[in-house]
């Protein structure tokens, strides 16, 4: 079948761009004039990729993500901490191991990548669902996937904190309250929200919008592969910058721990 010009045009462009072609695998590098047959049908590069790599195949890796709805930051060809990020929540949806490292299972997982998993069986058009089993939240909105993005919640150990408004109060006051670290699953609605960083009890929060009383989506500078928040929901800091413009006020909020 003959292709319009304006659309091969536009395709053309596409597969330049990005280096994969409209149905999601790697396109074959584009050549000149005098390339043989064989070199025009070899497959862009892959190499395997980590923090601190850069250069094309990571730009590439970067614009792959992006349509994937992860953000792995500005496509820059530089693998820094937005990117990993990125690749770590790209790992955990394909259940791929998490490392960061992009090697061949991954590179070929972005030819046939997987989605997530609703969390509810009758899920709403804007929501966010937490995935804690994997360490994962995915953005909903008007129907259609948004966002998908690392996160780090409740750790499970426990801590003890004191009362920073207790001096001068009775004794008992002042004593240590003790509690684990969990971020408790359930069905809830987005509310309260502060513009900017909330300096609280138990440390910094930046942006943060309340869901469950005290616990909140919120950015840190700290998000490990791990759990490791009080009960809050770490986002990484540039998805934090945008998170409440794409989460409304009384947004749906399902958290789980599937299998």
């Amino acid at each position: 079948m003959r292709v319009p010009a304006r659309i091969a045009v536009v395709l053309a462009g596409v597969v330049a761009a990005t280096g994969f072609t409209a149905q999601g695998a790697l396109a074959a590098p584009s050549g000149s004039a005098t390339t043989t047959t064989k070199e025009a049908a070899a497959p862009a590069q892959r190499p395997t990729l980590k923090l601190g790599s850069n250069g094309d195949a990571v730009r590439r890796l970067q614009t792959r993500l992006r349509q994937l709805h992860y953000d792995p930051g500005a496509a820059d060809g530089r693998f820094e901490a937005p990117t990993q990020m990125a690749v770590w929540a790209f790992q955990k949806v394909n259940r791929l191991k998490v490392n960061g490292t992009v090697d061949a299972a991954v590179w070929k997982a972005l030819d046939s990548p997987k989605q997530p998993r609703p969390l509810t069986p009758r899920p709403e058009a804007d929501r966010v669902d937490v995935d804690l089993t994997h360490q994962y939240a995915v953005v909903y909105k008007d129907g259609r996937l948004r966002l998908i993005t690392h996160i780090s919640a409740g750790s499970g150990e426990r801590f003890c904190t004191k009362d920073p408004k207790a001096k001068g109060k009775d004794p008992k006051a002042k004593a240590e309250h003790c509690r684990y670290a969990v971020t408790p699953t359930g069905d809830y609605r987005t509310g309260r929200r502060i513009t900017g960083w909330r300096i609280a009890p138990l440390g910094r929060l930046y942006n943060p919008i309340y869901f469950n009383g005290g616990i909140a989506f919120h950015g840190a500078p700290s998000v490990p592969n791990y759990p490791a928040s009080h009960g809050c929901v770490r986002l990484p800091m540039h998805i934090a910058e945008y998170f409440p413009k794409i989460v409304g006020t009384g947004v749906a909020v399902h958290v789980r721990r599937p299998a």
